[in-house]
C-alpha cells in the first residue's frame, strides 16, 4: 500500500452513464485454523457477506463468471467505497501513527538489508504446457503460462512516489524480458501502478484492469485496455490456447490523487492456461472471507502469490494487508497447492524489520505440516517452474 497522492494528472473523460452497484462486505480475521465459517456468517445456501452484486455470479450461479469481451467500454459508479471491508484511516490514525513515529523499521533493523535476498538469474527455458514464475520483486511478476509472457503490477522503478527507495534492485533487467503478451493490474496505488515503467510498454500491449481504471490506460495511449468487475473475466490467445484472465475481490482500497480514494476498484487475478494450470495473484488484501470463495470457485490453484509484507502496525494496516500468518491461512482457504510470498523485500512500507516477514512465513509454513517444497519463498530475481 502506498497512499501518497498523486501529482496531477492529465485530465481524464467524465464517468460514463451506467454504472452499477455490488453490496458491501465485512471483514473477519483468524490464525493458521481449518477453513471454517466465522462468527456471524450465513448458513449453507445463504449469500456470504460481501457477495457480488447486479452483474455478477450469486451463490448458485454458474462458475467462475461470466467472459467479457476485450477492450469493451463500460460505465462505472463514482465510487467503489462500499466493497470496502475494513473502514479506511482517518485524520485521528494519521496523527497517531505520526506521534508513535511507526512509519519505517526500527533504525537498528535496518542493517539486515544487505541480508535480503537477491539472487537474479536468466529466465528458465520451457516448453508448451509449461509454467514459470519469476520475481522481479514487490508485486512484480513476469509469468509465463499458456504460451504468454504475463506482468504482473510492473513496477521497474527505483523510488516511488513518498516512499524511500527500493532496498533490492529490480530482480530482472527490463532488457532481459521477453516480449510482453499481457499486463495485469491489481489496483492504483504507487506501489503497484508505476507511470513511468508502464510507459515503457508497447501501446498496443493489452493491458487487464480493475472496473474504472482502463481511463487511466486509455489517456496514455494504450489500446487494447479490459476492465473488469469481481467475478468476471477475459481471454487472450496464447501459444497453447486461449489463457483465461479473471479478476477477484481483495479486501483492500484504491486511491491515487486527492481527490480519487476508491473511484476506482481492487483486486487479484486468477490466471489460467488451457491445460488448467492455474495462477492467483492476490494483489493487495488484508485477510478475510474472500480467499474461501475465492479457493471454491477456482478449484485447483497451483500457485498463490500472495503478500507477506507491509503490515505494521497491525492497528493501522490489519484490514488491508496480511501478516505472515494471515496470509498462510489464506493459502489454506484458497485450497491452493503452492505458496509463493511477496509484497516485501523491496520496498520499507511500514514499520516492520526488513527481515521479519521471511523468518514468519517460514515458521508459519512450518506449522501447517505442508511440505517444504510447496513454499517458494524465492529470493528476488529466481525462478521456480511448475511441474
Amino acid at each position: 500500500m502506498t497512499d501518497h497522492a498523486e501529482q496531477a494528472e492529465p485530465a481524464e473523460p467524465a464517468e460514463p452513464a451506467g454504472w452499477r452497484r455490488a453490496r458491501p462486505g465485512t471483514a473477519a480475521r483468524h490464525r493458521l485454523a481449518p477453513a471454517t465459517p466465522e462468527p456471524g456468517a450465513p448458513g449453507p445456501g445463504a449469500p456470504e457477506p460481501g457477495a457480488p452484486g447486479p452483474g455478477a455470479p450469486g451463490p448458485g450461479a454458474p462458475e467462475p463468471g461470466a467472459l467479457r469481451p476485450p477492450g469493451e467500454i463500460r460505465g462505472w459508479p463514482p465510487s467503489f467505497a462500499d466493497r470496502l471491508t475494513s473502514p479506511l484511516p482517518g485524520v485521528r490514525a494519521l496523527a497517531r501513527l505520526a506521534r508513535e513515529g511507526r512509519l519505517r523499521p526500527p533504525v537498528e533493523t535496518l542493517r539486515e538489508i544487505p541480508e535480503l535476498p537477491f539472487e537474479p538469474g536468466p529466465l528458465p527455458l520451457i516448453g508448451p504446457g509449461r509454467t514459470a514464475l519469476t520475481w522481479a520483486g514487490h508485486a512484480s511478476w513476469v509469468v509465463r503460462i499458456g504460451g504468454l509472457t504475463v506482468l504482473t503490477d510492473p513496477v521497474w522503478a527505483r523510488k516511488i512516489l513518498g516512499t524511500p527507495a527500493r532496498v533490492t534492485p529490480v530482480g530482472v533487467r527490463w532488457e532481459d524480458l521477453p516480449a510482453i503478451d499481457a499486463v495485469v493490474i491489481s489496483h492504483n496505488h504507487y506501489d503497484h501502478l508505476d507511470a513511468p515503467t508502464v510507459k515503457r510498454l508497447p501501446k498496443g500491449t493489452p493491458v487487464f484492469v480493475p472496473a474504472g481504471l482502463a481511463r487511466w490506460f486509455r489517456a496514455r495511449g494504450f489500446t487494447r485496455v479490459t476492465e473488469l468487475d469481481w467475478w468476471e473475466a477475459a481471454e487472450l490467445p496464447g501459444g497453447d490456447g486461449p489463457v483465461r484472465f479473471d479478476f477477484v475481490p481483495a479486501h483492500h482500497w484504491s486511491k491515487r490523487t486527492l481527490t480519487d480514494t476508491c473511484r476506482t476498484l481492487w483486486g487479484g487475478w486468477v490466471i489460467t492456461a488451457p491445460d488448467g494450470q492455474r495462477v492467483y495473484f492476490a494483489g493487495d488484501t488484508g485477510y478475510g472471507h474472500w480467499f474461501r470463495q475465492i479457493g471454491r470457485r477456482y478449484p485447483g490453484i497451483d500457485v498463490a502469490l500472495l503478500p507477506i509484507g507491509a503490515y505494521e502496525p497491525r492497528w493501522m494496516l490489519g484490514g488491508v494487508h496480511t501478516d505472515p500468518e494471515e496470509a498462510v491461512q489464506a493459502h489454506l482457504d484458497l485450497g491452493a497447492r503452492v505458496l509463493a510470498p511477496m509484497h516485501w523485500s523491496t520496498f520499507l512500507l511500514s514499520a516492520e524489520p526488513p527481515l521479519e516477514p521471511l523468518h514468519r512465513i517460514r515458521a508459519a509454513w512450518e506449522a501447517t505440516g505442508r511440505p517444504r517444497e510447496e513454499l517458494w519463498d524465492l529470493p528476488v530475481g529466481a525462478s521456480r517452474v511448475l511441474e
